[in-house]
């Protein structure tokens, strides 16, 4: 089976590459180089002729995009272009499988447990068009296979760049350095997934043959929660704040319809943190607030 990554040099793409045989397919938009050893073609997905190529493949893993509120918002024509055109192109005219990694941030808020068949309400243009594209992609497509996923942390791939801006890897960046964890209302619910658990998933999903739409996560916890249980691995000191977060999603998910297909979880949060901790302890990372490492400083730098 030849598979094609759209997007594969990214966070998630890193370690899919490492443990499927594929060919990536990426602009390097977040990436200032691709050193993973596997086929690479440079294209953009905005440009629709260069996507003739997926014809040669049998399998499309689709990650490309903008990933991120912030990132999305700061050009919402952009975001749509990069995040809905080429799926969209894709349900119409590939005939093979589709993979298609879309976000939990859909649900927006609400204080239910949240199944694939619940309300969606999407509070930013990034949960806006991931809902978009899904749904024009099950509807063309229904054979294709949509993760809705967690908030992700830990280190991806050996390539990959770290992403700095999720808030379990800015929280172990922050305990390691010595800082005080300040944590804004602290309640609101996430799901979270260590990022290599998203590659595992897309494996086990071509392997299995699964279609249709799934919730992707390990566990449901608070921000809250989400401190406390990091100054276990890495000790630290945790400040409350009762001023909320100016991010208003609070949302908790059912894995059950994923679980009920045979998959689980390979890595825990305790594993994530401590190799996190360990890149941060050993100054393997030379500016922390490199904008590379942060989606939506970058494309502030960019189309700011």
């Amino acid at each position: 089976m030849r598979t094609l990554v759209l997007g594969g040099a990214g966070y998630i793409g890193s370690h899919i590459s490492e443990i499927i045989d594929t060919v990536v397919f990426d602009s390097l938009l977040f990436e200032d180089r691709f050193l993973t050893p596997v086929p690479f073609i440079y294209g953009d997905v905005r440009n629709l002729d260069e996507l003739e190529i997926v014809h040669d493949y049998d399998t499309i893993v689709v990650l490309a995009g903008i990933v991120g509120d912030a990132a999305c918002a700061v050009d919402p024509n952009l975001t749509h272009d990069t995040n809905v055109k080429h799926v969209k192109w894709l349900a119409d005219n590939y005939k093979g499988k589709i993979i298609f990694t879309s976000t939990c941030s859909v649900y927006g808020k609400n204080d239910s447990l949240l199944d694939e068949d619940s309300p969606t309400n999407p509070l930013s243009i990034y949960a806006e068009t991931k809902l978009e594209a899904e749904r024009y992609l099950l509807e063309k497509r229904p054979d294709s296979l949509v993760f809705r996923l967690g908030t992700l942390y830990g280190m991806s791939g050996a390539f990959s760049r770290p992403r700095l801006d999720l808030v379990v890897n800015v929280l172990t960046q922050k305990a390691v350095a010595g800082e005080t964890l300040t944590v804004f209302g602290g309640e609101q619910w996430r799901p979270i997934l260590h990022v290599k658990d998203v590659a595992e998933a897309v494996k086990y999903g071509l392997e299995n043959n699964l279609s249709g739409l799934y919730n992707l996560g390990s566990e449901n916890v608070t921000i809250k929660e989400i401190a406390e249980k990091l100054i276990d691995i890495v000790p630290g000191n945790i400040e409350y704040q009762d001023i909320l977060f100016e991010d208003k999603r609070n949302y908790k998910v059912s894995f059950s319809r994923i679980q009920k297909a045979g998959w689980a979880p390979k890595h825990s949060f305790i594993e994530g943190v401590r190799d996190m901790a360990e890149v941060f302890s050993q100054n393997r990372i030379k500016n922390m607030l490199n904008p590379l490492y942060h989606n939506a400083n970058y494309m502030k730098g960019i189309y700011g």
